[in-house]
C-alpha cells in the first residue's frame, strides 16, 4: 500500500491509501479525487509521515508538523520541531513536561 496526501495551499488536509498496483497515485488521486496530492512514508525515518494539518514543504519535499509552542524551533534536517532546551531524563515514576509561560521543562510524577 502506498500512502497520498491531499495539499491545499501547502496544507495537508487529507491522506488516503491507493493499492500497489495502481502505477501514478498521484494521479490516480487527482482524477478520482481532484486536487493536488503527494505520496508520503510512514517508514522513511528521514522524512515525517503526513497529517491533517501538517504543511508541506515543497523545496524539502517534507512534512512538518504543526507548531506545538512559540518558543520551539524546526530542525532543518528532520523537519521536527524541537524545545530551545532538550529534556532532562526523567528518573522512575517521573516525567517533564513543556511549560511554554516558562520556556522550560517541569518535573511531574506519576501516582
Amino acid at each position: 500500500m502506498t500512502y497520498y496526501a491531499q495539499i491545499v495551499d501547502n496544507i495537508v488536509t487529507e491522506v488516503v491509501v491507493v493499492s500497489d498496483d495502481i502505477i501514478d497515485g498521484a494521479q490516480f488521486c487527482t482524477d478520482l479525487l481532484g486536487g493536488q496530492w503527494v505520496q508520503t512514508f510512514m517508514d522513511n525515518p528521514n522524512k515525517n509521515y503526513a497529517g491533517i494539518g501538517y504543511t508541506y514543504d515543497a523545496g524539502r519535499d517534507a512534512f512538518i508538523p504543526p507548531k506545538p509552542h512559540a518558543s520551539w524551533v524546526l530542525n532543518e534536517t528532520t523537519c521536527r520541531w524541537e524545545a530551545p532546551t532538550p529534556m532532562p531524563t526523567a528518573g522512575e515514576g517521573e516525567f517533564y513536561s513543556w511549560d511554554e509561560d516558562t520556556t522550560s521543562w517541569v518535573l511531574n510524577t506519576r501516582e
